[in-house]
């Protein structure tokens, strides 16, 4: 599933859920020779890790080879389906002639005299009823047309038995009562093809909304594997949250009223409209996705976060550090790898080199250490129970202020994380309690000494 075909499924679930409407998931898969085993339920999960529910299906075009063959009977009967009589060869010779003299190859000029009776051994073909100009609005496009150099005898049922595409779908629309279609624009130049088939069949056609191009990073082509385009799931894997790739997805081409960026599904939903829907194409912005992911992430409340971290992760995160991850980490599997990398400290002895103390000290080794062993005894007067990191800043940040923090606090937090990269010392100091505190700030003035 490519963010393409999620991005118009949420519209028409959003359009549907808005309208108290009724939203078809149906499986087309009637192109036996594409099928890839487990699409369909690959399809099913991505649509509901998005929370992207469906209210009749999955409806399987499989399942339904006697409902096209009553409709195609319809169209036998009206004299406007045929047998094919030709073979591959003499379609392919056809061709060839229209191409070498220049003009568009058209089954409809080499329709046969005489047809034989359909008994679904050969292709069932549809005979366009009359060579004219249509014409239709579409939601997002506005008033279309084509003219007779789009309309064209296609096949309705394959030799197989399956019918296509353009057939199917259109019977599907007429059984269950479809309203509304949102559909990529490479669907427009085929769009007169099926209102002569509704009209050949005596039904109207549903109203169509034509979605925006998703187009790549540059802003100028289509999106696309070589620009990093990703199965849906790959970005659950990588630990983006639903709800945010449901955000960004939804921006991809739809613009809410004011400037609000930030949506709840229930406020897309609230918020959703057609009319918004532009007609250009719309860049898939990588930055904005972890922009909008991590303000999601920011969003959930502590316990929250630990619970969809534990879920992605499978192990336990320390509740303690979630404030302090989640400030940082735009998605999930970043959170994972700064507990990983970040405070591994927390088990194990951090080793860091002499020279890492002194570094952002601005001090020399003996005055660091005078520095270090008074903040040590500074927080040697702290009860244990007392140990929280609004104590340990009340205590030493007048002392810090006082000879220079930077020669007090960077030592400090070098030598309760190893790091040069950390927490501030205060929130180490309470992460690590009391003990472990002083016992590493003695282990940092012996190196000094």
């Amino acid at each position: 599933m490519h963010v393409g075909g999620v991005r118009t499924a949420l519209f028409a679930w959003l359009y549907a859920r808005k309208q108290g409407g009724t939203f078809i998931l149906r499986i087309e898969d009637t192109d036996k020779e594409r099928e890839v085993a487990g699409s369909i339920e690959h399809i099913q999960e991505s649509l509901k890790w998005l929370g992207i529910d469906w209210d009749q299906g999955p409806i399987k075009q499989s399942e339904r080879l006697p409902i096209y063959k009553i409709w195609a009977q319809k169209l036998i009967d009206k004299g406007a389906a045929y047998a094919d009589p030709y073979t591959e060869e003499e379609v392919e010779a056809f061709r060839k002639k229209a191409e070498d003299e220049k003009r568009p190859f058209l089954y409809r000029d080499h329709r046969p005299e005489n047809t034989q009776p359909w008994d679904g051994t050969k292709p069932l073909r549809f005979k366009v009823p009359e060579i004219k100009r249509y014409a239709w609005h579409d939601i997002v496009r506005g008033e279309l047309s084509a003219g007779e150099e789009a309309l064209d005898d296609f096949i309705l049922i394959k030799s197989d038995g399956y019918p296509t595409y353009n057939f199917a779908h259109i019977v599907d629309d007429i059984e269950m009562g479809v309203t509304h279609v949102m559909r990529g624009e490479e669907f427009i130049s085929s769009t007169p093809k099926f209102l002569s088939l509704y009209e050949a069949l005596g039904e109207e056609p549903p109203h169509y909304a034509t979605m925006p191009v998703i187009l790549g990073p540059d802003g100028h082509k289509k999106l696309s594997k070589r620009d990093g385009a990703k199965d849906l799931l790959e970005y659950r894997a990588e630990g983006y949250l639903p709800e945010a790739m449901v955000n960004f997805l939804a921006l991809l081409g739809w613009h809410p009223e004011g400037e609000q960026e930030l949506f709840s599904i229930p406020e897309l939903t609230q918020a959703f409209s057609l009319e918004r829907v532009q007609k250009s194409g719309a860049k898939f912005d990588e930055a904005k996705l972890l922009w909008v992911n991590h303000e999601h992430i920011k969003k959930l409340s502590d316990e929250e976060f630990a619970l969809r971290l534990n879920e992605f992760a499978k192990q336990d995160a320390d509740p303690a550090l979630m404030p302090l991850v989640k400030e940082r980490a735009q998605t999930l599997g970043e959170a994972v790898e700064i507990l990983k990398n970040e405070f591994d400290f927390l088990s194990g002895e951090p080793s860091y080199d002499k020279n890492l103390l002194l570094k952002g000290a601005k001090a020399e080794a003996g005055d660091v250490a005078l520095y270090l062993e008074k903040a040590a005894s500074l927080l040697e007067s702290v009860p244990d129970e007392a140990f929280t990191g609004e104590k340990v800043k009340e205590i030493l940040f007048p002392y810090a202020t006082e000879v220079g923090r930077s020669a007090v606090l960077w030592p400090m937090r070098v030598a309760l994380s190893g790091k040069e990269k950390s927490p501030d010392p205060f929130t180490l100091a309470a992460l690590l309690g009391k003990e472990k505190t002083l016992s590493r700030l003695g282990y940092a003035l012996a190196m000094l000494k």
